[in-house]
C-alpha cells in the first residue's frame, strides 16, 4: 500500500461535560508520556512526541491544516521522528505522509459529541481500531470525573 491508498476509521463518543473540557482535555490518552511541541494555529508545524518502552523519544511532524475552536482540528501528517531526527521520506513517512487526523466537537445540551476520522494504513488498522475506542473510554472517563 502506497502512502495515497489509506483507509479512513471513525470513532465516536458523547460525553457528559461541556465542549470546552473535553477540547482542553483530549491530547494525551493514548501515552502517560505523550506531549506536543509546536503551536496549534492554522498553518503551524506541531510535533507529536511520546516515550516508546525503549525509553526513546519518538512522534510525528505535522501540521494543522483547521483549528476552529471547540469546534474542529483537521492535522496532517508529513513526518516521523526517529531517534531525535525528523525524517520526511522512506518507508516510516511513506505509511503517514498525507494522513489527516480529524476531530469535530459537538456540543449538545451540555454533552459533547466527538468524532474522530483518521486515514490510517492497512498495516495500523487493526491497532487503531482497537486503541481509538479505549482511549475515547478513557478520555470520557477524564472528563466525566473532572465534570
Amino acid at each position: 500500500m502506497n502512502a495515497m491508498e489509506k483507509t479512513i476509521i471513525t470513532v465516536r463518543t458523547t460525553i457528559f461535560a461541556p465542549v470546552e473540557k473535553v477540547w482542553n482535555l483530549w491530547t494525551a490518552v493514548f501515552n502517560p508520556s505523550s506531549h506536543f511541541i509546536g503551536s496549534w494555529e492554522k498553518g503551524s508545524k506541531i510535533l507529536f512526541l511520546g516515550t516508546d518502552s525503549d525509553g526513546k523519544t519518538g512522534g510525528m511532524v505535522s501540521r494543522i491544516k483547521e483549528n476552529i475552536p471547540y469546534r474542529f482540528v483537521s492535522i496532517e501528517h508529513y513526518g516521523v521522528i526517529k531517534d531525535g531526527s525528523e525524517i520526511f521520506c522512506g518507508p516510516e513517512v511513506d505509511q503517514w505522509a498525507g494522513a489527516l487526523e480529524n476531530y469535530t466537537f459537538a456540543g449538545v445540551e451540555g454533552t459533547t459529541l466527538l468524532k474522530v476520522d483518521m486515514d490510517v494504513h492497512e498495516d495500523y488498522i487493526s491497532y487503531f481500531a482497537a486503541t481509538w475506542p479505549e482511549a475515547l473510554k478513557k478520555l470520557k472517563e477524564i472528563c466525566e470525573k473532572q465534570a
